[in-house]
């Protein structure tokens, strides 16, 4: 699926893995150019590399829920990228843990992310409303955000989730008389390196696909489903599209099997 993006530029935060890279790679293939960030240096090296073999990209190493490397990353992106138009928030990590076995340093992290993301979106759209050219955002919400799973106990990243779904409504009102449009993609499991934080590499593929009779439609998602949907949202095929959450789950809340 090709969209046009040609003279764009786009900003993918957590965009070294999975969606986000599927996203920037579409967006590069579509003639726009990318600035993806990451927390792994050589990841966001090899993200790059790849990423140039058809067009412009830079990347940016940083650790979101460490609150001192946040400025630096806005530092940089107000310098050197304030032409960008379009931002993707996809940086994410989902680790279950019971409720009752929450300590406060890891719930902090889901805050921190959060942050993060806050005022990233900050600094970006202070370039998106100074250019006068308009813009698009998306945010990758997620079903856990609408629902409780009881196979995967999740009530920090429901709050991180539920948190990014509420700030795409509110800052898609706010950000409609720049022409900034701001929408949210809710995927239901996607294969993704987002479960290597609870699940070995070598068993990823296996414990993922357990997943697929969960989805109404068979299967699990891959980054490519999501990027389809995210790289819509940026064009301007959506243009008449803010402040919506669209589902990109394989039918999870349409219903069960």
């Amino acid at each position: 699926m090709s969209m046009s993006f040609e003279g764009r530029k786009v900003v993918v935060v957590g965009g070294s893995s999975g969606m986000g890279l599927a996203t920037a790679h579409q967006v590069v293939a579509g003639g726009g150019t990318a600035v993806i960030t990451g927390r792994d240096r050589d990841k966001v090296g090899a993200a790059v590399e790849a990423l140039s073999q058809n067009g412009k990209a830079w990347g940016i190493t940083a650790e979101l829920t460490d609150r001192d490397q946040v400025p630096e990353l806005r530092k940089q992106l107000a310098a050197e990228h304030a032409d960008a138009t379009m931002l993707v928030n996809a940086a994410g990590f989902f680790i279950p843990k019971a409720f009752s076995e929450y300590d406060e340093a890891f719930y902090d992290s889901y805050n921190e992310l959060n942050r993060a993301l806050f005022f990233i979106t900050q600094t970006v759209v202070a370039g998106m409303v100074a250019g006068g050219r308009g813009g698009a955002i998306v945010n990758i919400g997620s079903m856990w955000a609408h629902q409780g799973i009881a196979a995967t106990p999740h009530t920090g990243y429901s709050v991180q989730k539920g948190g990014l779904h509420s700030f795409t409504k509110a800052l898609a009102i706010e950000l409609a008389p720049h022409g900034i449009r701001v929408n949210a993609v809710a995927p239901a499991v996607v294969k993704t390196p987002l479960y290597l934080g609870f699940v070995p590499a070598d068993k990823l593929d296996e414990t993922v696909d357990s997943f697929d009779s969960f989805h109404p439609l068979g299967r699990v998602g891959s980054p490519e489903d999501i990027a389809n949907a995210v790289s819509f949202l940026l064009s301007d095929q959506s243009s008449w599209m803010t402040g919506a959450i669209v589902d990109v789950d394989g039918g999870i809340m349409a219903g069960r099997n």
